[in-house]
């Protein structure tokens, strides 16, 4: 069978009942339609809604839908060419708990009411080196995510990135936030449960060049406001 190209990607996403495609001028000036009725609207099911940002081929979404049937899961990127494939494996598998967003992170608040939102996973996201606010455990995207999270909703972070890891841990310290889990090597710690053991396209390859996975989940309390370490060359 012939290899689909990008192009051919773009549309056949634009024909998925489960993609949602915003327009990007229009959400810089008004919400979408869904916000605040992912449940009544979109999922036709009232389930705890789940988020994976920066999804990549979406495959923790998928899997996650696979596993934990009672919930809803909304994996969110805006790189189409690659959601497509967990878009696809979603829609041959009919799987009716599982969609995808194409937008950026920054415009989150446009997508998704207050509480409306139980849980987020950030799977092995660009862990932006040289740009501390961009990083998406960064004050700055939290404060944006407690917008939408119930209160004390739970955030997992996934990453090979020692310094997204590092760095974490220090907004969490300074703004008196005690993690639930956290460790510097997953596969080694025990705590590789069905759900963390869930591998992603890029987490096996980084797994066999031996750089270890990190794991890191917290909660985010209502009607706060985190702030960034002072120092944002660190780590």
């Amino acid at each position: 069978m012939a290899r689909i190209n990008k192009i051919e990607r773009f549309d056949e996403m634009r024909t998925f009942p489960h993609v949602i495609e915003p327009d990007g001028r229009e959400i810089l000036t008004r919400d979408i339609e869904l916000k605040g009725c992912w449940n009544e609207k979109f999922f036709k099911k009232r389930q705890p809604i789940v988020l994976e940002l920066g999804c990549g081929r979406g495959e923790y979404a998928v899997e996650l839908a696979r596993r934990i049937p009672e919930r809803n899961y909304i994996g969110i990127d805006i790189k189409g060419a690659r959601m497509w494939k967990g878009a696809r494996d979603a829609f041959d598998s009919g799987l009716t708990n599982v969609g995808f967003l194409r937008t950026r992170i920054e415009f989150l608040h446009r997508m998704f009411g207050p509480a409306e939102v139980d849980e987020i996973w950030v799977t092995f996201p660009d862990p932006q080196p040289k740009k501390p606010r961009k990083r998406l455990t960064s004050a700055r995207f939290l404060n944006l995510y407690s917008r939408m999270l119930r209160p004390d909703g739970t955030i997992h972070l996934k990453t090979d990135s020692r310094i997204l890891y590092d760095y974490t841990a220090e907004v969490l310290k300074i703004n008196h936030i005690n993690p639930d889990v956290t460790t510097d090597n997953l596969y080694a710690s025990g705590l590789a449960d069905e759900i963390l053991a869930i591998r992603t396209h890029y987490e096996s390859g980084y797994l066999m060049i031996g750089k270890p996975i990190t794991y890191t989940r917290f909660r985010l309390a209502g009607g706060i406001t985190l702030t960034e370490p002072a120092d944002l060359t660190l780590p």
